[in-house]
């Protein structure tokens, strides 16, 4: 089973409610994406259903039910009163690949002949919505249905980073719990653990990427971010006068097979610029958040438009070289 680190007091709060006589029917996880929230919704979700169905195993997160048969029915997707809804893939054949943009009402319905019945291992049943941010409009409404009268003995699991756009009838039903960012020392002891053998640089540089979510992180892993930085800083530093630390990364970036480190560099960027804007203040940071902005502006598009991988890469290193103005005044 997969390790949660982190957010003590949530996980806490969540159990000692599972552990009572009136445990609610629908729960909000919030907070940025990669902190654990989906991963922990599982695991706690595993730990309930495995003690409703067997009670001489303790409802504890320290217990590990990994070998338990429930949990075994888990993990191969073949437990009757447990469902996850998330984004599927277009084409059944390239799981990874092609990721529909939301959640289609055609998935909430299919829910409901599972709810027309009693759940069959135990009086526990758990839908995990992975994340409600993603279901269409109807398909939301369709939901709140079932959240306003929910099935006997189901539980609704909500993963959401971003709260504020749902709607307000689905936020009123649930109670929340809030997932922080972790700290950088737990963020360095998570990847070390998860990344064997990377080396320090590298796990340092992951860290800074993170920004506190290891799921974040791992979305870099092997590709070398370390090196990146790397040249963002002495572009920062230098302001890059010949344009040659610009021309280098755009060629080591552009060609078809850097695809994936491209993309990684695009998403780096930003918050790069947004940490070297930390300790800055008047002027001098007012033109560091324009380079932010420019640069979110320019990461946004940049995929979504198709716009040329080397021009791209040539145009961000601009932005961050405006770094070395700010700082010389």
């Amino acid at each position: 089973m997969t390790s949660v680190r982190g957010n003590d007091a949530a996980r806490t709060a969540f159990f000692n409610a599972a552990r009572s006589e009136a445990m609610h029917h629908c729960w909000l996880f919030t907070g940025p994406m990669g902190v654990g929230k989906a991963s922990f919704a599982t695991d706690a979700a595993t730990h309930i259903l495995v003690h409703a169905a067997d009670p001489s195993v303790p409802l504890d997160p320290a217990t590990d039910v990994s070998q338990h048969p429930i949990a075994r029915q888990i993990v191969a997707g073949s437990h009757p009163d447990f469902r996850i809804l998330h984004r599927l893939p277009r084409n059944p054949d390239k799981p990874d690949r092609d990721i529909a943009r939301s959640i289609p009402i055609a998935q909430v319905r299919a829910l409901q002949p599972m709810f027309a019945t009693r759940p069959s291992h135990s009086a526990r049943r758990i839908i995990i919505i992975d994340s409600i941010d993603d279901c269409e409009r109807a398909a939301a409404n369709a939901l709140l249905k079932n959240l306003e009268e929910p099935p006997a003995g189901t539980i609704f699991l909500l993963i959401s980073h971003a709260p504020g756009r749902l709607l307000p009838t689905i936020r009123s039903r649930c109670r929340v719990l809030r997932f922080d960012p972790l700290p950088d020392a737990l963020m360095t002891d998570v990847l070390r653990e998860m990344l064997e053998g990377t080396s320090a640089e590298e796990v340092d540089a992951l860290v800074r990427a993170g920004q506190g979510a290891p799921g974040r992180a791992l979305t870099f892993a092997g590709l070398d971010i370390a090196a990146l930085d790397r040249e963002m800083a002495e572009i920062a530093t230098s302001g890059d006068p010949s344009n040659a630390i610009r021309a280098r990364l755009g060629s080591a970036l552009g060609a078809k097979a850097a695809q994936p480190r491209y993309e990684a560099f695009l998403a780096r960027a930003p918050s790069f610029v947004a940490e070297q804007a930390r300790g800055l203040h008047g002027e001098a940071l007012r033109s560091a958040l324009d380079a932010y902005a420019s640069a979110r502006s320019l990461s946004d598009t940049a995929l979504r438009q198709s716009l040329d991988a080397t021009a791209t890469v040539f145009e961000m290193g601009g932005v961050i070289a405006r770094l070395a103005r700010v700082r010389t005044g």
